[in-house]
C-alpha cells in the first residue's frame, strides 16, 4: 500500500522525518490497507498546504474508487464537499438540505 501513495522509498523513515503530505499519504495507507467497507476522514487536508492537500485528496479519492470503499468525508471545503456523490449539510446540529 505505500508504494500505491508512493512512499516505497520511504518505509525506514520515522514520522517526524516526513512531511506532512506523507505523512497523511501514510495515513491513507494505513487506512485503506485493511480494505474497510467505509472510510471516514474528517478534514483530511486541514493542515496541509493547497498544493499537498490537492494531491492528497486525488489520492483518496483515488483508492476509494479502487477499493470500492464508502466514503464519510467531513470538510468545511465547498470546493471538495463538491467532488462528493452526495452532500448532506449540519446546521446547528441538525442536518439539512441533502443534494444527492
Amino acid at each position: 500500500m505505500l508504494e500505491r501513495v508512493g512512499l516505497s522509498h520511504r518505509l525506514q523513515h520515522y514520522p517526524r522525518h516526513l512531511s506532512g503530505g506523507e505523512q497523511q499519504r501514510v495515513a491513507l495507507a494505513r487506512a485503506f490497507v485493511i480494505q474497510p467497507g467505509i472510510l471516514f476522514a474528517d478534514e483530511p487536508t486541514g493542515n496541509l498546504d493547497p498544493h499537498s492537500g490537492r494531491q492528497i485528496i486525488d489520492l483518496l479519492f483515488q483508492l476509494n474508487a479502487e477499493e470500492a470503499t464508502a466514503l464519510v468525508l467531513v470538510t468545511h471545503d465547498n470546493e471538495l464537499a463538491s467532488r462528493c456523490d452526495a452532500i448532506y449539510r449540519l446546521v446547528d446540529g441538525k442536518l439539512v438540505g441533502a443534494r444527492a
